[in-house]
């Protein structure tokens, strides 16, 4: 059964304000996931040390990876990442739309690839959303519409998932359960799920949504020492 994995990294920084790439990767490492959507990824920028982050914690995970750069500032890059362990290949990547009355707010975008899991292509889409609800409603819209879950290639199984930074109440999780299933909706025992903050998480912002031909067997949220440092 394969693991799937949606995860903030925060450009690799943690709540201590620690800048460790391979901390990072040891906490993907310890939940053993087939497959990682990770937001929030610095590469060759200078605040960073210039490190390539999506490639570095691919190359110590042993994983393919596939980034995309949601906001570029001259050479230095900013964005989305899905690793993997199986057989994939890009499908597509593109801006989302923003909230034309706050011009300056950050570019958000979306990441497709599909992954061949015992035969059958499944389709796999990382998204973080931003933080503006009119926003995030004009961004999940864009999701649920044809040029994502509707496209013409998105057929059979599908997975849509990471930092929507909107609640199960949302007007953003109504939007996107129009066209997928929340996939905690469907676990047989209902775990903690919650993530933010990521200090003493209270609510989930992070979320998994599924076609009907995924079955969810579990669904939590890591809370331990590593995964909140």
């Amino acid at each position: 059964m394969p693991r799937i994995l949606t995860y903030n990294v925060h450009r690799c920084v943690g709540t201590d304000r620690r800048l460790d790439v391979g901390r990072i990767a040891d906490v993907i490492a310890s939940l053993q996931p087939d497959i990682v959507a990770l937001q929030e990824l610095d590469v060759g920028r200078m605040r960073t040390g210039m490190v390539d982050q999506a490639h570095e914690i691919a190359q110590r995970l042993k994983m393919a990876v596939h980034f995309h750069a949601a906001m570029e500032v001259e050479e230095e890059l900013y964005g989305d990442a899905i690793l993997t362990t199986y057989p994939e290949h890009l499908v597509q990547v593109g801006p989302l739309p923003g909230y034309g009355r706050i011009p300056q707010l950050e570019p958000r975008g979306a990441l497709w690839i599909c992954v061949e899991i015992d035969g059958k292509q499944v389709q796999i889409i990382n998204t973080h959303l931003g933080l503006v609800p009119r926003e995030q409603q004009l961004q999940a819209a864009c999701l649920a519409g044809p040029a994502w879950l509707e496209h013409p290639k998105c057929v059979g199984p599908t997975i849509l998932l990471g930092d929507f930074n909107a609640s199960p109440t949302s007007v953003v999780y109504r939007t996107l359960i129009g066209r997928l299933q929340g996939a905690r909706r469907l676990t047989p025992i209902k775990k903690p799920t919650s993530t933010f903050p990521s200090a003493l998480p209270v609510v989930r912002i992070d979320h998994l949504f599924v076609s009907p031909e995924i079955q969810v067997t579990d669904l939590s949220a890591p809370f331990n020492p590593l995964t909140r440092a």
